[in-house]
């Protein structure tokens, strides 16, 4: 079995605003260990593919770092977005490039700014999955819910067809919180984590099935790629699409899927509340990056400092932000700096 790789890095990151910015998104920081995010992705799936057969998809503002911190992966094969148009352009032009050298291989398809715990027991989940994908299958990695979470989709498990994998009943894309809390209770359903595993020819024939336009964009770049005429061909059909995720546009609508049930401490790093899951907490639940030069009674904080040490008390269920229930809100600050033409700042 051919099994390719492909990182998405291209997300901007706002909600860890202002450690990142606009120049130096998520997956360039170091969250979850002293490398940055996409580098420990890269080294996480070296065992099951090679350099030759990675990819990575970003926007051109971040090629050239892409570059300086994989060196190892072929310039050819960093798929420069000339525009953001979410994930299902982004896997659909890096199949099409797959296709060209084998129909068939396996695409292992991760973001690049998620974190984990367990690598071994990462790779021998998408081992499983590349098995069910060898089949035709589409195939997503679940993980199971602990709380009434909004902001993930939701995968209900059907009948079993491996150790860990089953087929899937339904996929919902990020429901309301009652809905959520029911599918939580039910026992039946897994959080989708964004990470999928098909074969090119599979993916393909989907995105054509249900996202037609694209199916009908990636042909005509398809003709291109290895010629001068690629890059120009890229950023004329590009623009023309519209923003749709592979969740939305594919894997909500198909019949054929799969999921893999992981358990291998899994975060998305959606936000500064999610440091705990990624980092060492000390004995008051405070996750402390940077020089702090005294912290008195404080508990369940995340804080980042700089250089320059801080001095911190009194402080409870707090980042150095906003109030940490109220962290996804990093987002809306930036959106608001962005609206008063701030963007210097972002």
């Amino acid at each position: 079995m051919s099994v390719y790789s492909v990182i998405l890095a291209g997300g901007s990151g706002t909600r860890f605003w202002p450690l990142s910015r606009a120049a130096r998104p998520k997956q360039f920081l170091p969250l979850a260990s002293k490398s940055p995010l996409l580098v420990d992705t890269a080294r996480r799936i070296a065992p099951l593919s090679t350099p030759r057969r990675t990819f990575v998809s970003c926007g051109a503002a971040h090629a050239g770092a892409v570059r300086r911190l994989l060196k190892a992966i072929p310039p050819r094969n960093i798929l420069v977005e000339p525009v953001a148009r979410n994930t299902a352009p982004a896997i659909g032009l890096a199949a099409t490039h797959v296709a060209q050298r084998e129909p068939r291989a396996v695409l292992q398809v991760l973001p690049a700014d998620h974190a984990v715990r367990d690598d071994e027991r990462f790779r021998a989940c998408l081992g499983e999955a590349a098995g069910a994908a060898e089949q035709g299958l589409l195939v997503t990695l679940g993980i199971r819910p602990t709380r009434p979470e909004t902001g993930y989709g939701y995968i209900q498990l059907g009948d079993p067809i491996g150790s860990d994998s089953f087929r899937v009943k339904s996929f919902v894309e990020k429901p309301d919180e009652p809905t959520a809390r029911r599918y939580l209770q039910s026992g039946e359903f897994l959080w989708n984590a964004g990470i999928f595993v098909f074969r090119a020819d599979a993916i393909l024939r989907a995105i054509a099935a249900h996202l037609p336009e694209l199916a009908a964009a990636l042909a005509r770049i398809s003709h291109t790629i290895g010629t001068r005429g690629y890059r120009a061909a890229v950023g004329r059909e590009m623009k023309k699409l519209s923003s749709v995720s592979i969740d939305y546009g594919v894997m909500e609508r198909a019949d054929n899927l799969a999921v893999v049930r992981g358990d291998f401490g899994w975060s998305d790093l959606g936000s500064f509340a999610s440091m705990p899951e990624v980092r060492r907490a000390d004995e008051r639940g405070n996750v402390v990056s940077g020089e702090v030069g005294a912290m008195v009674d404080c508990e369940n904080c995340v804080i980042f400092a700089g250089k320059r040490p801080l001095a911190l008390a009194g402080l409870s269920e707090m980042v150095v932000v906003v109030p940490k229930r109220d962290s996804q809100k990093v987002r809306q600050l930036v959106q608001a700096f962005d609206a008063r033409g701030l963007q210097r700042y972002l």
